[in-house]
Order: C-alpha cells, then structure tokens, then sequence
C-alpha cells in the first residue's frame, strides 16, 4: 500500500544573518492512509517545521515530499495553495478564526476558496458544526464562545473541506485539562471515520492519544512507533 505522506531525506536550512541553521536534518517518514500519528518534540527540536513542510505552508530545503503520489517539494506557492485547500484540515493552537465573522462563516471560509456556491457552503459548514456539537452555536462570534467551543469551530473548518488529513498543532495548548480530554475525544471520533490525524505536541499525555509516536531531537526522529501504552490501555478495557 502506497503512503499518504512519503517523506525522504527532507531538510529545512534558515540563513539568519551569517549563522546558519538547521531545523531539519535528512527526515525520512512513511504515514499511511487512516494512520493516527503524533509529531512529538521538545522547543527546537524540529516538530514545528516539519509540520509546516507536511502542511505544504513550506518548502523543504532538500529531499522529496509525495502527497497521495504528487511530488509537491517543488511546487510553486499557489500550487501548494491549492493542495493544502483540498487535501489537508488544519487546526491550531490559537484557533486563528475571525473575530468579527460568526462560527457559520468562519466554518464556511475554506469553501470560498474553493469556489464553491454559498448556499452550498453554508448547507455544509452547518453540517459541519452539528458534527462537532455545535449546531445551537452558528451564529455566535469567538467572543462568544468558551475555549473548547472556539476550537470545536476550528476542527468543523478543518472538517468542512472533506480533506484527507487532519493536521493539528497544539489544538489542547490554551485548552483546560478537562476540555482538551473533550477536544482529543473529538479527534479520536474523526480518526475513527477514516481520516489521518498528524498531530503536533510536547506533551506526552496528549500524544499518547495517538496510535504511533513519532519523537524528533535536533531535527532529526529519535525515535519512530506504536504506542504501546494505548495498545496496553484498549487491551485493558476490553477485558
């Protein structure tokens, strides 16, 4: 089975003045349709960029990056526009959502770039917020809404598009213990649907929600597997 995503020998160099700096080193990584991977990490250890290089909202420096089979290392930043549009959901950390459009619009505003009629965009972005809990919330605007609630208008964004991979950066960093317990059950629930989940973190009990774990040091996988704790975990509740 081809992968998803088949990263090999990608680099990311940065010239900051006369330093040179290398946030990734010759990564190589296979993940596979329907996986649920975390990209864990400390402060400079690489995560944030390879995430941005998977996400398409950058360009390795070397290597070569297949996205279900197209070659995008090389592509030109509209094409990757297009790429990221229609294969990959994002959700991040600050939830980035606009502060003056009600959760219907800031749900609907993918669909606009992808051309997409409005009575059509808005039929599906309410569809899309009813899957996440939210169908009594569409016209309420960020301000109006909890933490937990701004980030479940994130993920019916992310959603909204039908994408093949959900990509989420810290989506629990400015949540609550509780409603980041509540978040990661939701992208459970979309994994179980069939979507692949990348998900960014530094903390361990966030990605130990993941079926695999991917550790990264210096720009570089330390380490690449199965969660055992999870697997020990499901064997355990369904004694």
């Amino acid at each position: 089975m081809e992968p998803i995503i088949k990263v090999r020998n990608i680099s990311r160099i940065y010239k900051v003045g006369l330093e040179t700096i290398y946030a990734l080193r010759s990564i190589s990584l296979d993940i596979f349709k329907n996986e649920y991977v975390a990209l864990m990490g400390s402060s400079g250890s690489g995560k944030s960029t390879l995430m941005n290089v998977l996400g398409c909202l950058d360009t390795p420096s070397g290597g070569e990056y297949f996205l279900n089979g197209l070659d995008v290392s090389h592509m030109s930043d509209n094409e990757l526009a297009d790429i990221r549009n229609k294969q990959i959901g994002f959700v991040f950390q600050t939830f980035n959502l606009l502060p003056r459009s009600t959760a219907l619009d800031n749900v609907a505003l993918p669909l606009v770039y992808a051309g997409i009629g409005r009575e059509q965009r808005m039929e599906r972005a309410l569809k899309a917020l009813q899957d996440v809990g939210l169908g009594d919330r569409v016209t309420h605007r960020p301000n109006e809404l909890s933490g937990g609630q701004r980030q479940r208008v994130a993920i019916a964004r992310a959603l909204v598009t039908k994408p093949a991979i959900i990509l989420a950066d810290e989506p629990t960093g400015n949540l609550d213990s509780k409603t980041s317990q509540e978040i990661m059950g939701l992208l459970a629930e979309i994994h179980d649907k069939g979507n692949t989940v990348i998900l960014v973190t530094h903390e361990e009990d966030i990605a130990h929600h993941a079926h695999r774990i991917v550790r990264l040091k210096d720009g570089m996988v330390e380490s690449d597997g199965v969660n055992e704790q999870r697997i020990i975990k499901e064997k355990a509740a369904s004694l």
